[in-house]
Formats: structure tokens, C-alpha cells, sequence
């Protein structure tokens, strides 16, 4: 019988701690893990913080709510995602966005197959320290954000893309 591959196991304080673009993020499975096949990241979205829209046709992207809620926006309409709710953006998936339009800190499962968005991140991010709040990106984080999307297979767009859109 041949040798099975150990378990990945990632405790709940381990994992790589980010902040980025105004959110707390933790990689709780690296791609470099599972071969480049998926990677998992917990999202904590405080208030009023979320992406700026972007499509990436590349890569799949699964959000799964743990607590609050979240506005997920394409060009064809909104979505409040709320505890439970799963949103899945496919390969090759429309431009979207989401935002914590609450008045409470909102926590999703991102699981991305393949990975990449994973590294993406935490080129991009700053490390956190713990008990600091985050912060929206300085004008120079958001330039380092776009250039670095590109790389990654990421287009982004202004964060008024879909008002312009109707």
C-alpha cells in the first residue's frame, strides 16, 4: 500500500494575518499546501470595507458567510448574502464586488480554486499586529494593489465602475 500524504491542519490562531484594502484577512490554507489546487482565507470585513469591483476569469471563487452580512454587486444586480449563504463566482465570471453595508464586522470563507488569490494577498497586504484595527489603503497601497492585480491574473476597476455601468 503506498504512503498516504499527511494532513494539512491549520490551528484557529495559525495562518498568515493580513490587513488589506481596509479588512483583516487569515490564509488558513496557503496554496503552496495543496499543489496550487485551492486556497482558503477568512474574511473579516468591518463596516463599509470591501474590494473594489474586478473580475479574475482565471480562478473560481467561493464565499461562504460565517457571520453578518455582505453585498455582493454585478453588473446585472445585488445580492445580500447573509449567515449561511454561499456566493460562488465561476471561471470566467462577471466583474463583482461585495461590501459590508452593515453596522457590524462581517466574516466570510473565501475558498479559491486554483490558488493564487492567496499569494496575491499577502504580496499586496501588510502584516497584522494584533488588537489593531484596520485602515482603507493609502493612495500608494491602492497603486501597489492594481499593478500587482495584473500578475495574479486580476483585472481591477474603479469603484465606481457599476454606477457608470447603467
Amino acid at each position: 500500500m503506498a504512503e498516504s500524504k499527511p494532513l494539512i491542519i491549520t490551528g484557529s490562531n495559525e495562518g498568515d494575518k493580513l490587513f488589506i484594502a481596509g479588512s483583516n484577512y487569515r490564509v488558513v490554507l496557503r496554496g503552496e499546501q495543496t499543489n496550487d489546487k485551492l486556497a482558503i482565507i477568512e474574511m473579516n470585513i468591518p463596516p463599509g470595507s470591501g474590494p473594489v469591483p474586478h473580475e479574475h476569469p482565471l480562478f473560481q471563487e467561493s464565499f461562504y458567510v460565517l457571520e453578518g452580512e455582505v453585498e455582493f454587486r454585478t453588473k446585472s444586480g445585488t445580492y445580500t448574502a447573509r449567515k449561511g449563504a454561499v456566493v460562488t463566482i465561476p471561471e470566467g465570471g462577471p466583474v463583482h464586488n461585495f461590501k459590508n453595508l452593515s453596522g457590524e464586522m462581517a466574516k466570510l470563507l473565501c475558498m479559491v480554486a486554483p490558488a493564487g488569490l492567496d499569494a496575491f494577498f499577502k504580496e499586496v497586504s501588510k502584516p497584522l499586529r494584533e488588537g489593531e484595527e484596520p485602515q482603507p489603503p493609502t493612495d500608494e497601497e491602492r497603486a501597489k494593489i492594481m499593478e500587482t492585480a495584473e500578475r495574479y491574473g486580476q483585472k481591477l476597476y474603479p469603484p465606481d465602475y457599476f454606477d457608470k455601468q447603467s
